[in-house]
């Protein structure tokens, strides 16, 4: 039998209207005076004052910290942190995106133990407990509300991730009806953010085991087979609970089966073009399962059907080219760029982006290929436009 270590979040809880029933689970982690972390976005549109609402009138105090941006910089978890100790809270929520819940692990973090940030940053460096914490996403994508990683930008175009299992939530909340808003773009880039994150965790040369593959597989199928819908009718509640879900068990076999080069590659030109993560993954995927298909195309093959939710026949080249095809084609289908030319990115800087790339090397390790820097370079110079 494989030898495999799992780990995920202690309660899930999935259903409309589960957002407006935080107080109680804020009553059985003992918390009163919560920190709710949110953006001013969802603020401004009022998705975020009826969940508070709802908690004041069970007769809790949340305070909140509203200026989540993002790609957060320390200084936002730093101004965070400083509000949570002045306010005396005993727990913390996140209401938001990726973003705002990676700033409320950290903070929790910060808040239950004696460490620095600084000295947080990096896998296994938590040495302390945390505040209770509950994560509430807003977009189908990220899967922070099961992940134990939080990414924090550093600099210019730097960022540091803080990997801890202290870092998963004691409860996360699913609520589509908080994803019915979201615009045709953060649809598709989230939705495709998530699908990365099932291949890849499926394909993870490390750690891949046989429940984050079921968990990848089903994330993939509902995935692939509602994202068109969701981007078309945002409305639509049944395609935003699948997505909603989707990216909750892609977050969960990510978590345990780490992703690999296209996150690697997708890091610098979020760094340095400020472009949003679910978009840069999107511009170097299909680039980057051609680099990799030697290697993993038995896995690849796999996919093809679960992408396509159809037969495919052939052999297992043969099928991998069909799943390259078919995310090629659902790509344009959700009207994302399919080049970097397209999303801008200059030509004399896909060298500087090859070297940075080569950074990422907790990542790339995962991958089902060796990359060097010539070989991220070819893959920019792919995603770019040129031709082979």
């Amino acid at each position: 039998m494989q030898s495999f270590e799992f780990n995920t979040v202690a309660r899930i809880i999935n259903g409309a209207g589960s957002a407006l029933e935080l107080a109680a689970q804020c009553r059985q982690l003992g918390v009163q005076r919560p920190l709710l972390v949110t953006d001013p976005g969802l603020m401004a549109i009022g998705l975020v004052p009826p969940v508070l609402a709802r908690m004041e009138q069970a007769g809790l105090a949340p305070q909140v910290f509203d200026q989540v941006r993002e790609d957060p910089p320390e200084a936002t978890v730093l101004a965070a942190a400083d509000l949570a100790r002045g306010a005396g809270v005993d727990g913390v929520i996140a209401v938001g995106g990726g973003s705002s819940m990676d700033v409320a692990k950290v903070v929790a973090v910060l808040l239950g133990g004696t460490q620095a940030l600084p000295d947080i940053y990096g896998v296994g460096q938590v040495s302390g407990v945390r505040l209770p914490l509950i994560l509430v996403p807003t977009t189908a994508g990220t899967g922070s509300e099961v992940t134990p990683v939080a990414v924090i930008t550093t600099g210019e175009t730097t960022k540091a991730g803080v990997s801890s299992p202290v870092l998963l939530p004691d409860v996360a909340v699913l609520d589509a009806a908080l994803t019915l808003g979201l615009p045709p773009a953060v649809t598709a880039m989230t939705g495709v953010d998530a699908m990365v994150h099932a291949i890849e965790a499926y394909t993870s040369r490390h750690k891949k085991n046989p429940l984050s593959d079921n968990l990848a597989l089903h994330a993939l199928q509902l995935l692939s087979r509602n994202i068109r819908t969701a981007v078309r009718d945002g409305s639509n509640r049944q395609a935003r609970e699948n997505m909603l879900l989707g990216a909750c068990l892609a977050g969960q076999a990510f978590a345990n089966a780490p992703v690999a080069a296209v996150h690697a590659l997708a890091y610098p030109l979020g760094g340095h073009y400020h472009i949003p993560h679910g978009l840069s993954n999107s511009l170097v995927l299909p680039s980057v399962l051609e680099f990799n298909a030697p290697e993993a195309v038995t896995l690849y093959a796999e996919l093809a059907e679960v992408v396509t939710g159809a037969a495919v026949a052939g052999s297992a080249e043969a099928r991998t080219r069909t799943l390259i095809a078919a995310l090629r084609e659902l790509i344009d289908d959700v009207a994302l760029p399919a080049t970097l030319r397209e999303a801008k990115v200059k030509e004399s800087d896909l060298e500087m982006l090859a070297s940075d790339a080569m950074l990422q090397q907790r990542l790339l390790v995962n991958n089902p290929r060796d990359v060097a820097y010539e070989d991220a370079l070819a893959i920019y110079r792919a995603a770019y436009g040129h031709v082979a």
